[in-house]
């Protein structure tokens, strides 16, 4: 069935050892819409009816109201109208393949609010449990180029069909004839991007907890009618399809893919996971970054505390403390001394903290960019602060030298500093994985400026010289990345 996970996930370019870190709350859902915000505040919705509301895209929690029942929805917004779209039965539920697709529209998805009210819902397409086709998990596309509006359906029973709704009615376009263009997969959502249809299908087999297979393949097109071909050319109606995500970080089963752009160059795949093996395997909403490599689209993966260079996407230089370069005491080895040479070859253990740290200055220390050398003042230590709140892709994180409890901080002028971490919302920092695998990292508060930073990231304003600036996807000036060594 139908599922757009919206996993608050964070992202890093490797799987490291530390643990990842799940959106919190009680994010238990299935089949879940892709993620829709509104006056505020995340939404999305899921089989049975109700859904999840979240404040900041990292806590989760029930009261998202959906009439109707039924699998699988998918929600859109249209104008200042929010379009919902469900399967009302089939999938096998009740032994049966007789499904109906039904749209209806709301002016807002807050329960609470007085223009809360859903309209009479309208059925658009439906299938009689004889036909190789069975009507459920619905997935919209308004495409940005033409303005016209596509909903996929379909399951493993038969083909995934794309029919034309008027987007001013939710109606189905007079005259549209559905059109058959995949097989071998169910849940599909349609996405566009630079001249690309995409078709995102949930294949394997699902609502076997532990045991479900499911994983999200991927077909792209020139024309939203198809065909959908994968990378190696097969067509997604002969069972092709390229991998977008499988099971990983002990959650398996993910399906029901479901896209959410946040800024430009950071965007999130959403879907659920039929079993979290640390939450007694249910299925739970996920978020992940969502990467686009060659035109295709990947899943990144959740960032993972650990001890890290920062390193500038700029030059490859490393964020640091600005303090003396302390040389390390070696007998130097050549070529020159050939006795030398005769000798066993050993290690040479890494400069400590303890070596070092007495040299440098009490009180606030800057930070500038350097060559990376394995020194003290160059290591990071990334740890998340979930009691502190989140974002759509992660929690908070305090980012801390090595050893110490020396904390990143944004300061009032727009620089940056390391000081005692006191936990204050200049010493929490956003980690978001951008569509090109690189990061931006962003405070979560500015000193002197007002709510929350959605604004400045740090940026390499010189090789040497970080500070916080305004987010810009088309410069490597806003791009970090985080290495282990």
């Amino acid at each position: 069935m139908k599922r757009n996970i919206f996993f608050l996930i964070f992202a890093s370019a490797c799987l490291f050892a530390g643990k990842a870190i799940a959106q919190t709350g009680e994010p238990y859902i299935h089949d879940p819409s892709t993620i829709a915000e509104c006056e505020g505040k995340y939404y999305t919705f899921g089989t049975g009816g109700g859904g999840l509301i979240s404040e900041d895209g990292w806590s989760w929690h029930g009261g998202a109201e959906r009439p109707g029942g039924g699998a699988a929805p998918d929600v859109l917004k249209i104008g200042d109208r929010y379009l919902v779209i469900y399967g009302a039965t089939g999938g096998g539920l009740g032994g049966g393949h007789n499904g109906r697709i039904l749209t209806m529209w709301n002016k807002t998805l807050d329960p609470k609010s007085p223009d809360f009210k859903y309209t009479t819902a309208i059925e658009v397409c439906s299938s009689d449990g004889m036909e190789d086709q069975d009507a459920i998990d619905p997935g919209l596309l308004l495409d940005p180029v033409t303005g016209r509006l596509w909903a996929c359906y379909g399951t493993y029973f038969g083909t995934i069909r794309l029919i034309e709704l008027d987007p001013n009615t939710g109606e189905r376009v007079k005259g549209n004839k559905e059109l058959d263009i995949a097989i071998d997969c169910e849940a599909t959502d349609l996405i566009y991007r630079n001249g690309w249809y995409y078709l995102l299908g949930t294949h394997g087999t699902c609502c076997d907890g532990v045991n479900s297979t499911y994983n999200i393949v991927v077909g792209r097109s020139r024309q939203v009618t198809g065909p959908y071909i994968d990378n190696v050319g097969r067509d997604m109606f002969h069972g092709g399809g390229r991998m977008v995500i499988a099971a990983g970080d002990r959650v398996c089963g993910p399906g029901h893919f479901g896209r959410t752009i946040i800024d430009e160059g950071v965007e999130i795949m959403s879907c659920h996971y039929e079993a979290d093996f640390e939450v007694s395997g249910r299925s739970v909403l996920g978020i992940r970054p969502l990467l686009w490599k060659n035109d295709w689209p990947v899943a990144g993966e959740r960032f993972k505390e650990g001890v890290y260079s920062i390193e500038s996407e700029r030059r490859g230089y490393s964020l640091e403390l600005a303090v003396d370069f302390v040389r390390m005491q070696q007998e130097r080895q050549g070529w020159f001394n050939r006795n030398q040479m005769q000798q066993p070859a050993k290690p040479i253990a890494n400069q400590t903290l303890e070596e070092v740290q007495g040299g440098w200055p009490a009180g606030d220390i800057a930070v500038r960019c350097g060559d990376y050398m394995f020194r003290p003042h160059q290591k990071w230590t990334v740890t998340p602060v979930p009691e502190k709140g989140g974002y759509l892709t992660g929690p908070l994180f305090r980012i801390s030298i090595e050893g110490t409890d020396r904390a990143l901080t944004a300061t009032e002028n727009l620089e940056l500093t390391t000081r005692a971490y006191d936990g204050s919302p200049e010493q929490l920092w956003r980690i978001e994985q951008l569509t090109d695998g690189t990061y931006r990292i962003m405070a979560n508060a500015i000193p002197g400026k007002e709510g929350f930073n959605s604004t400045y990231c740090i940026y390499s304003a010189g090789d040497s010289t970080p500070t916080l600036a305004k987010y810009d996807f088309s410069s490597d000036n806003s791009k970090w990345n985080f290495r282990q060594h």
